[in-house]
């Protein structure tokens, strides 16, 4: 059959339609496609060969022709046949090994399960062994109970009574047995531990009376039996009465004083309401109602008060065998910027200035330092600010020696006045150091002439007060220094006992923040060992840990030695005295009176005493307007002497009031209270930590940094200033004299007036003065120049001026014309 007469078959006609398709490969045609409306036939090519190994039934390779979907080769279609077969090999080959898996888990489960139930078993058996021996042994011990039921024969004891136990009766003994019973069976899950130890005798099995009963001793029979002679005797077993000396302070509370007299708080509560006081035993009374009740008692009564306390404190005299010398304590005393620490630097060849701010020493510093003879000097630098006046005046009052640092080139100035005044003060000797003689421009003769106004009279003006010319740079003169300060320490014969409990002055303290309260103690008396307990002030502590002014720990120190002191439980005042004490109760009940002696002085003065004084500040307080500050420093003396400077700025209309100040860096607690008061925090040497920070900026209070006292002073000068109100000045810029006076509607009296002086400002204020007394002051209502407003008139022209709501005006008053302005103070 040819292809035309195929295409008849199909029903297609002689020519093909178009949407008839062959598929070519290599130029032969292969398949028909046949598109009809309704589905896709893929004819195969007539007399095409059959792939062998079919039968005629058999699929066409990759499947029916009629489902492949169109536009899909062989090719493409096996390919996808073939990665359907893996994917289906592969989530079979998932499925068995879950399978698998789950398999495996069921196995250790039933395992697990097995090894559970196996353990339980060896439990219980293992409790019903116990279980079985303790009753066994509960039989036997029963058993041998009952043996004993029958009493011992007495023994026969010359001059005693002798002792028998009564026989218990069967239904006591039963029940006895029934409890000894239930007390043995071991408890379920506790593997009979109880009755490990059922064979050995305890000491609660005696004497909760398991083994026959408690059994009275040796002693307590005979002192029963004594009891017995005496009383068949007719002899009083009342013991005697102990009468005691009772320590009484001005208040004591019922059942301490009880405790004193070692009676009963019932007795002493019973005495008191005889006495008519109703009182229970935690209530305080009076030292004289006290002094009543130890009488009635028959004690005898010693008073003391609070301040007893510090008794064990009392200085003892050395014997003179016990002295021996000390090293001098020198303090370097001058004006600011006179070199002080350089000369000290000089002496230590250290770079001290390099650490301070500005080159300005702002705390004390201890020092000690051993000269090329073998000689050791403990210096003391101060600083020279007029600030730190009470810091300067503390490191006077443990000197032994006093160096004043005069400048050559600067002369006598204002804080060597005041170190001039300390050293007397405190009644020690003095060396002129006058320093920087290198300079050019340097007199010594002009320091030694003014030292003669101030009473200091040197060698070299036939005085007595040693005189040495220095320079901190090039050395000079500091071998003549040392000796100077060597021949006066050999007039004055330094001695000290090192032997004995220590004492000494804090110079500095300073809260640190890893090492805790700090205090930095020059020992004037005895050693202070690490270890010892001490009261400084209102703070106590232990010494933790002592280090020298290198920074090298050491485990004691003697007279004159400055050391830092570690241990302390609070922050002392810089000037406090260190005393060593025997125990830490004595140390804690010293700060403790202290405390709270500084704490009723503070109340008392800051209280007024009667109604006309608490009327006179409230009066005062409302005319004043307040700066309030929150300070912090890093060590107490700076912390003090700010504040001082704080209280010195002011007038009867403003002052700087300090509401706290303290040693540390800034905390929330700091913020807090600066932001209810709406106060600015001031750090000096000191920052705030990160939640402090945080909190400030939170709520808007400012923090300012400071490293040089001046500078704060003047801003918080400058801050208070801005409190004050402005002060106003009159500034008279014109006058005018009324020649007549004219009505006009609308308007009221209007003043034709002439310039006679000065000129007339529309703004300006005014006064009408009529024979050179002021009958009205106040404003323009309008300034006229031939029917026009103007805003000024000249001198020696006419106006037309009309007063604000006031009419009463004549010919030939005066107008004074002035302005007024507004001038800033300042503290």
């Amino acid at each position: 059959m040819s292809d035309n007469d195929g295409k008849k078959t199909l029903g297609l006609g002689g020519s093909r339609p178009s949407n008839v398709k062959q598929s070519f490969s290599h130029g032969r045609t292969k398949n028909v496609v046949v598109e009809t409306k309704r589905k896709r036939v893929v004819v195969p090519k007539p007399g095409a060969a059959k792939p062998a190994g079919t039968t005629a039934k058999s699929a066409p390779v990759g499947g029916d022709p009629s489902k492949r979907p169109a536009g899909i080769s062989d090719v493409e279609l096996e390919r996808r046949m073939k990665a359907l077969a893996l994917a289906k090999a592969r989530e079979a080959e998932e499925t068995a090994k879950r399978a698998a898996e789950e398999k495996e888990r069921a196995a250790e489960r039933e395992a697990r399960r097995a090894e559970i139930e196996a353990k339980e078993a060896e439990d219980r058996e293992r409790e019903e062994r116990a279980k079985a021996k303790a009753e066994e042994e509960e039989r036997k011990r029963a058993e041998a109970e009952r043996a004993k039921a029958a009493p011992p024969p007495a023994a026969d004891v010359p001059g005693e009574a002798a002792v028998t136990r009564p026989t218990a009766s069967p239904r006591k003994t039963d029940r006895d047995n029934d409890n000894r019973d239930n007390r043995g069976k071991a408890k379920p899950g506790r593997g009979g531990e109880d009755n490990r130890r059922s064979g050995k005798l305890t000491l609660n099995d005696a004497l909760t009376g398991r083994e026959g009963g408690r059994q009275r001793s040796m002693a307590a029979m005979k002192r029963k039996q004594d009891r017995a002679r005496a009383k068949a005797m007719g002899q009083s077993a009342e013991r005697e009465k102990v009468y005691r000396e009772v320590s009484l302070p001005e208040a004591i509370t019922v059942s301490e004083l009880a405790n004193r007299m070692t009676e009963r708080v019932a007795d002493v509560v019973k005495a008191l309401m005889t006495n008519g006081i109703m009182a229970t035993q935690n209530q305080t009374i009076d030292a004289d109602t006290a002094e009543l009740i130890i009488e009635e008692f028959g004690h005898t009564v010693v008073r003391v008060s609070d301040a007893d306390v510090e008794d064990v404190l009392q200085a003892v005299e050395d014997k003179p065998e016990d002295l021996k010398a000390r090293p001098p304590i020198i303090t370097i005393m001058g004006h600011v910027d006179h070199g002080k620490t350089s000369l000290l630097d000089a002496i230590r060849n250290a770079k001290v200035v390099s650490g301070e701010a500005g080159g300005i020493t702002q705390h004390i510093g201890a020092y000690q330092v051993t000269t090329e003879s073998g000689a050791v000097l403990s210096f003391l630098d101060t600083p020279g600010h007029a600030a730190f006046t009470s810091m300067r005046s503390r490191g006077a009052q443990v000197t032994d020696i006093v160096v004043l640092v005069v400048a050559a080139d600067d002369a006598v100035m204002p804080q060597t006045i005041e170190a001039i005044n300390h050293a007397k003060a405190a009644k020690v000797p003095m060396i002129v150091a006058i320093n920087k003689i290198d300079k050019p421009e340097a007199n010594p003769d002009k320091v030694r002439t003014d030292l003669l106004q101030h009473e200091v009279i040197v060698e070299k003006m036939s005085g007595d007060v040693q005189d040495v010319e220095v320079s901190a740079i090039s050395g000079q003169g500091l071998d003549d220094l040392l000796e100077a300060i060597a021949l006066q320490a050999e007039i004055l014969e330094l001695k000290a006992n090192p032997n004995r409990a220590a004492e000494g002055a804090v110079i500095e303290a300073q809260l640190d923040v890893g090492r805790g309260p700090v205090a930095t103690v020059l020992v004037q008396n005895g050693t202070l060992r690490q270890g010892d307990i001490f009261v400084v002030g209102e703070q106590y502590g232990k010494v933790r840990a002592l280090i020298n002014d290198k920074g090298d720990r050491v485990s004691e120190a003697g007279p004159a030695v400055p050391v830092e002191v570690l241990g302390l439980n609070g922050t002392p005042e810089a000037g406090d005295v260190l005393n060593v004490v025997d125990t830490d109760a004595q140390a804690r009940e010293i700060a403790e009176y202290r405390e709270k002696a500084a704490k009723e002085k503070r109340a008392a003065a800051g209280a007024a005493t009667t109604l006309e004084q608490l009327m006179a500040n409230a009066k005062a307080d409302e005319n004043v307007s307040e700066l309030p500050i929150v300070v912090k420093a890093d060590v107490q003396g700076s912390a003090e002497a700010i504040v001082q400077a704080m209280e010195k700025i002011g007038n009867d209309e403003v002052r700087v009031r300090v509401l706290h100040s303290g040693v540390g860096a800034i905390t929330e607690t700091d913020i807090g209270l600066a932001e209810a008061s709406g106060a600015p925090v001031f750090g000096f040497n000191v920052r705030a930590n990160a939640s402090a920070r945080n909190t400030a900026n939170q709520k808007g209070v400012e923090i300012r940094y400071y490293s040089v006292i001046y500078d704060l002073v003047d801003d918080v000068k400058a801050a208070a200033s801005g409190l004050l109100s402005a002060e106003i000045r009159e500034k008279f810029i014109g006058y005018a004299t009324i020649k007549e006076v004219f009505k006009v509607s609308n308007v009221g009296k209007v003043a034709g007036c002439l310039v006679t002086e000065g000129v007339a400002r529309r703004s300006a204020g005014v006064r009408l003065l009529r024979d050179d007394v002021v009958i009205h002051e106040g404003t323009l209502k309008t300034l006229k120049r031939f029917k026009d407003e103007v805003p000024e008139v000249q001198s020696g022209q006419e106006c037309g001026m009309a007063f604000e709501n006031y009419d009463d005006i004549r010919p030939n008053d005066v107008i004074e014309i002035f302005e007024r302005e507004e001038v800033e103070r300042e503290l």
